[in-house]
């Protein structure tokens, strides 16, 4: 299934499209990459009044920041005891608080800024596959001291009035999580960036590069000089900056989007929740255009699939679900690339001198672009150095393809032992 065809292509409100970079154009920041993070950085800088230039090789929104699950959450890829682990258990606490920052200030954007078309809904449920239910207790009990964050128990019956399905023995409900349309909160980004004066150009892949005293990008068609340069590629990060395209890998990840029928799916799914599964190998879903169709997620691969390949594994494992909905017909389903790095964590910072870059939100990107572009955009205006925060994630080298075949085999074994732990419940 090609990019254009999917759900959020076909139902975006802004369906404006950008110039072609063609002459040589002059500006105090150029932003390599029109997703998520680099329009995030693009509008905080705008704020201040900078003036920025935003080059995307595609269409705003092309890669992942556009067609992903749309859940908006706190917490980062990496768990929270292996970035403790890594950086003490005082600084994954105040990690953790941006990423809480971010949820917030990706939903003041939305109101400050108007976006209808993101379409909000309010709440997330984290859900088990097996019996245990002790640590799901202790986490909330953190969260609620530590952050002053609230997070409601659910057990089988509680699940139960919701979902309708055997398959979910305990749960945690965010309240202040969300659900968007991505697409649609992006392109708003993107206009606004314009609003205030700044330029995105589509289409304008970038060739090579000077990035000395002085940066000049190459187009194609044209050229950019400017004084500060960011790399915002993610997924699709080709070999301009080697450092960069070595220290992440790209994954794949699966979606599906079902027919029109209300009235099935709510013989399965009694609310606008999105629905995650706690499975190390998870599944994602939530009802879209009002109740009327379903939207599902899940699966990781090291190589894009084709998009009837992602029909028959998502049905898969929605019909384990939830066997109600044999009859429901799928009607679009695609795959796109994210960007990870091999320590779970967003990459960024400073490359050289007014080279910085921002990559790698796999698996948790919506609320950390939020923040990570704010941060990003506070220290190249000198306003903060919370960027260092993120200083112990640095660009290490994935592994290339032996990388690539690592974290399919983890991704294989995580399936695997939740098909033990899920087994366990069933013989209890």
């Amino acid at each position: 299934m090609t990019y254009p065809a999917t759900f959020y292509a076909r139902t975006m409100t802004d369906p404006a499209t950008r110039p072609t970079l063609h002459g040589a154009h002059d500006t105090d920041t150029v932003i390599i990459g029109g997703g998520l993070a680099g329009l995030t950085t693009a509008l905080e800088l705008a704020r201040a009044g900078v003036a920025v230039t935003v080059l995307e090789s595609q269409s705003v929104g092309f890669g992942a920041s556009g067609r992903n699950g749309g859940i908006v959450s706190p917490a980062f890829a990496c768990g929270g005891d292996a970035i403790a682990a890594r950086v003490g258990p005082d600084a994954a606490r105040a990690l953790h608080r941006l990423s809480i920052e971010g949820v917030q200030r990706l939903q003041a954007n939305i109101q400050t800024l108007n976006i209808t078309g993101a379409d909000p809904v309010p709440g997330i449920l984290n859900l088990r596959r097996f019996d245990q239910s002790a640590d799901l207790h202790t986490h909330a009990a953190q969260f609620a001291a530590q952050y002053d964050y609230p997070l409601t128990y659910l057990n089988r019956s509680e699940i139960g009035e919701r979902l309708f399905t055997n398959r979910y023995l305990h749960g945690l409900e965010d309240k202040q999580a969300f659900h968007i349309h991505p697409l649609n909160y992006l392109r708003a980004l993107a206009a606004e960036v314009e609003r205030l004066g700044c330029r995105i150009f589509e289409h304008s892949a970038v060739t090579g590069c000077d990035l000395q005293t002085v940066k000049r990008l190459r187009t194609a068609n044209g050229s950019v000089t400017a004084q500060r340069a960011v790399f915002a590629t993610g997924g699709y990060t080709g070999p301009l900056i080697p450092r960069l395209k070595r220290a992440i890998l790209p994954i794949a990840t699966y979606m599906m989007l079902s027919e029109p029928a209300p009235d099935l799916i709510a013989q399965a799914i009694g609310t606008r929740q999105a629905v995650l599964d706690d499975r190390r190998a998870s599944d994602y879903y939530r009802l879209v255009e009002g109740g009327s169709r379903l939207l599902w997620g899940g699966r990781i691969t090291t190589r894009a699939a084709p998009a009837d390949g992602v029909a028959r594994e998502l049905r898969r494992a929605m019909l384990d679900v939830y066997p109600q909905l044999a009859p429901l017909r799928t009607e679009l389903a695609w795959s796109g690339q994210m960007a990870y790095a091999r320590h779970l964590m967003p990459q960024l910072g400073q490359l050289q001198p007014d080279v910085w870059h921002i990559t790698a939100f796999g698996g948790h990107g919506l609320n950390t672009t939020a923040i990570a572009g704010t941060v990003l955009a506070e220290a190249m205006l000198g306003q903060s150095d919370r960027v260092r925060m993120f200083a112990p994630f640095a660009l290490n080298w994935a592994g290339g393809p032996i990388g690539l075949a690592v974290a399919q085999l983890t991704y294989w074994g995580l399936q695997a032992q939740d098909w033990w732990r899920e087994r366990g419940s069933d013989r209890n």
